[in-house]
């Protein structure tokens, strides 16, 4: 423990303000004293407790205001070893143009470049923070990385995390994705993610790196394919070594190949559970893996895979438009990214030998459907159902609007439909009423003090509520597709979703620039059904799940196909108890 005195203010006087002035008046010495004094009282109390944890005479509250103010100073440090890190960069370029320069007799023509001198000097920076904070050199190098972009680039990004509005991992998260932009590109999105903060309040770090890609693909749509093409250069296979005869194999590919392999063989390790496996979903996929490339099974599913892809009318024919498409179970890409997979999945070759689908061709071809999106918000639009469990319709609808798990925080891949009101107490079978969860998550009744909707008479989307046991609670919204322009109060109003009809199939694609397509392998095709009828009283839909829009300036959606067709096997799973 450190013996120095308080630090006085500048005025010679004490108090918490006079603490704080001088802190900032005296640098980073007063600092580190004062820090060693209070590391070394929590490291003592960590140690030994005494009767600073008895339950005797306690309140719950107690201990979670305690730790809400652990996380308040964990923030805070974190925003702090930023800072200090960038310190440590600094006054290291400094020392080393200083030494360069005694080197070179202060001849300027002697003296390297200045950004030779400080790659040099940053990677005696990376291996000094390896030593002091404990972490690999590759995880230090990326923390100086991350702490470079939050400091210089994300100011806001780094006030919301010293306040505590974001933790850590979400932080470090927008500043992993911000890595390929631009400083002004990173500082405009930036911009955006602090105007929509309390949307993310609940949101897991996936989430934040895919609205960093949806940003940035709307802001700069060339420099997203451009940076969609130079990452394409970058495909590979890896292996880790790992523990106890183990290891990791990895694969580098396009998001729409990764996506489309991942469900081949979550489909297939499906059919094995189904024909008796008794390992786990994951072991089993691993499994068929091993067995295709090496050659093994001769009895695996044909690759005829259902991928969701949505993407706007505008990135579909018009390349820079900005608009990111959202390829299901991934997130956001590049439209550039799929473009090329859409013109091989919508229409045939001339030449039926050059069909990238080979014989499968024509039974794979894939086809249009029309989606809308809320207008204010950007997320997609529902329908509604009379069934206790989801129809398979439905639960693809879920799984599309929500991306990922709408746990708070987390970042797992939708596994199940649930009832945010179950029904037992009476919830409905809806999209208002549904989100898509992992296994972990939905369990939900047990794990959550409360957990409900929240009406959204302000516009702002499907949000819903997590509240735990301690009293925290936590908003999880889904990620939109869009991100439509929120008119300041000096701003001249803008148009919106245009009054037309947007139903007509013939309507041009500026008329309907909420509408987005969503891709899938082509199915027999029934007579087409009757219109439904005009709002404000949306038809209920049928044991099929079709379903019209929500919103009724919008217009109804496209009836979707007969739920008859084939079940895909690796939809997520419903929970009728929930």
């Amino acid at each position: 423990m450190t013996s120095s005195p308080r630090v006085p203010g500048p005025e010679g006087e004490f108090s918490p303000q006079a603490l704080l002035d001088g802190l900032r008046e005296q640098g980073p010495a007063a600092l580190s004293e004062a820090l060693g004094d209070l590391a070394h009282l929590l490291q003592e109390i960590a140690g030994d407790p005494g009767e600073a944890f008895a339950l005797e005479g306690r309140a719950r509250r107690e201990f979670t205001t305690l730790l809400g103010n652990l996380q308040a100073c964990a923030s805070a440090m974190e925003a702090l070893e930023a800072r200090s890190v960038i310190a440590l960069r600094d006054i290291t370029r400094r020392d080393r143009h200083a030494s360069t320069r005694d080197r070179a007799a202060h001849e300027a023509g002697a003296e390297p470049s200045r950004t030779a001198v400080e790659e040099v000097a940053d990677s005696a920076t990376k291996d000094d923070l390896s030593l002091i904070t404990r972490r690999s050199p590759h995880m230090a190098g990326r923390t100086l990385a991350s702490a470079q972009r939050l400091v210089e680039v994300l100011p806001r990004m780094m006030d919301a995390l010293r306040m505590g509005k974001i933790s850590s991992d979400a932080a470090y998260a927008v500043a992993g994705a911000a890595s390929v932009l631009t400083p002004d590109l990173a500082r405009d999105v930036d911009r955006r993610l602090d105007e929509r903060l309390p949307e993310f309040d609940g949101a897991g770090t996936r989430r934040w790196a895919d609205a960093v890609a949806t940003i940035a693909g709307e802001l700069d749509p060339e420099g997203a394919t451009l940076r969609h093409r130079r990452a394409l250069r970058e495909r590979r296979v890896t292996m880790r070594p790992g523990q106890h005869g183990m290891a990791t194999l990895s694969a580098r590919l396009s998001a729409i190949d990764a996506a489309r392999i991942h469900k081949r063989f979550s489909l297939e390790a499906e059919r094995r559970r189904a024909a008796g496996a008794r390992e786990g979903h994951g072991a089993v996929m691993a499994d068929a893996l091993t067995d295709t490339l090496l050659g093994r099974d001769e009895n695996a599913a044909p690759g005829i895979l259902d991928i969701g892809l949505i993407i706007t009318d505008r990135a579909l024919f018009r390349p820079d438009a900005g608009d990111t498409a959202h390829l299901e179970g991934y997130g956001p890409v590049p439209a550039e990214a799929v473009r090329q997979q859409l013109r091989a999945a919508t229409s045939e070759p001339a030449d039926p030998a050059e069909d990238p689908y080979g014989a499968d061709g024509p039974a794979v071809r894939a086809e249009l459907r029309r989606l809308y999106t809320h207008p204010i918000t950007g997320e997609l639009v529902a329908m509604d159902s009379t069934a206790r469990a989801f129809p398979p319709a439905m639960r693809r609808f879920l799984t599309w609007r929500d991306t990922t798990c709408r746990g708070p925080h987390c970042n797992a891949a939708i596994r199940q439909s649930d009832h945010i009101d179950p029904v037992s107490r009476g919830g409905p079978t809806s999209l208002d009423n549904g989100q898509g969860l992992c296994g972990h998550c939905n369990k939900k009744e047990t794990s959550a003090a409360n957990v409900e909707r929240i009406e959204d008479s302000d516009g702002s989307g499907h949000r819903v509520e997590w509240t735990g046991h301690s009293g925290t609670s936590r908003i999880s919204t889904p990620t939109p597709l869009h991100w439509p322009y929120r008119p300041g109060p000096g701003d001249p109003p803008t148009g919106g979703t245009p009054a037309e009809d947007p139903s007509a199939d013939d309507a041009p694609v500026d008329d309907v620039p909420g509408s987005a397509r969503r891709i899938i392998p082509r199915r027999p095709r029934r007579a087409a059904a009757p219109p439904p009828p005009p709002p404000p009283a949306p038809r209920p839909p049928g044991r099929s799940g079709r379903a019209t829009s929500a919103v009724p300036e919008v217009g109804p959606v496209r009836r979707v196909p007969p739920s008859g067709r084939r079940r895909d096997r690796a939809e997520p799973a419903d929970d009728p108890d929930h």
